[in-house]
């Protein structure tokens, strides 16, 4: 990357848990340069105790996950000219999430609500049975294809003002979760799951704003896969006769 004689603003969230500030710096301009590039600029250059998480560097593994001028980004993946307002750019940590420090967030709430919905694959048979064969093209494996790209990164959790407004709501990558485990066969407790996304915090408490689909960087569609679980939870309830 070549460097430009400009100079960006960039306002980095300082602190532990519920108490932080914005930290100023100035950082030099580059071509193709990504926000994960500015960030790892401060930490080298500026202040070597700023705190944030990343792995891959490549779009891959979405550990780089962060609030930029206040939408949740991969930052690996977002270029600054793309986000880029009056020279000024603001990175945060992952909303919805407790804060370890700086621009690092505690993941544990965001998992505990994956293996809430039953997110866990059960298998049908053990190692000894032989392999079922499901055909590619059929209803239950083309739904749970549909979402089995998700990686966890947590931009749709960030997302998503249910989260916000419900502690309890499990958010749409459990749930999208759940509706993968619901329609791939080779699950032996589907209905453990359906039980676990009616109740209190399920799907049925999903707004239907679609943050979750339109911030989703693996172009996913939670939001669909919520809809089919109210759909399936819904037929699972008069099936029963509750």
């Amino acid at each position: 990357m070549s460097e430009r004689s400009e100079k960006l603003q960039v306002s980095v969230w300082r602190g532990q848990y519920d108490r932080g500030f914005y930290e100023t710096f100035e950082v030099p301009a580059y071509d193709n340069q990504t926000i994960l590039d500015v960030v790892s600029w401060i930490q080298q250059n500026a202040d070597p105790t700023l705190t944030y998480r990343f792995a891959c560097r490549v779009g891959m593994c979405g550990s780089c996950a962060m609030m930029v001028n206040g939408t949740p980004r991969w930052t690996c993946r977002t270029h600054v000219k793309k986000v880029l307002k009056d020279n000024r750019i603001k990175v945060a940590p992952l909303r919805n999430l407790p804060v370890i420090k700086d621009l690092v967030t505690d993941m544990d709430p965001f998992f505990d609500k994956w293996v809430k919905a039953g997110g866990q694959h059960r298998p049908t048979r053990s190692r000894h049975d032989p392999i079922e064969e499901i055909h590619p093209s059929s209803t239950g494996r083309v739904a749970a294809d549909a979402g089995i790209e998700c990686i966890n990164c947590s931009v749709c959790y960030a997302a998503c003002d249910t989260v916000s407004a419900n502690e309890d709501y499990l958010g749409p990558a459990a749930l999208q979760r759940a509706w993968t485990i619901v329609n791939d066969e080779k699950h032996g407790a589907r209905q453990e799951v359906l039980d676990a996304v009616s109740a209190s915090g399920g799907c049925h408490n999903c707004h239907s704003m679609g943050n979750c689909t339109a911030h989703c960087p693996n172009g996913l569609d939670p939001l669909a896969a919520i809809a089919g679980l109210k759909r399936a939870t819904i037929r699972n309830y008069l099936k029963r006769g509750r």
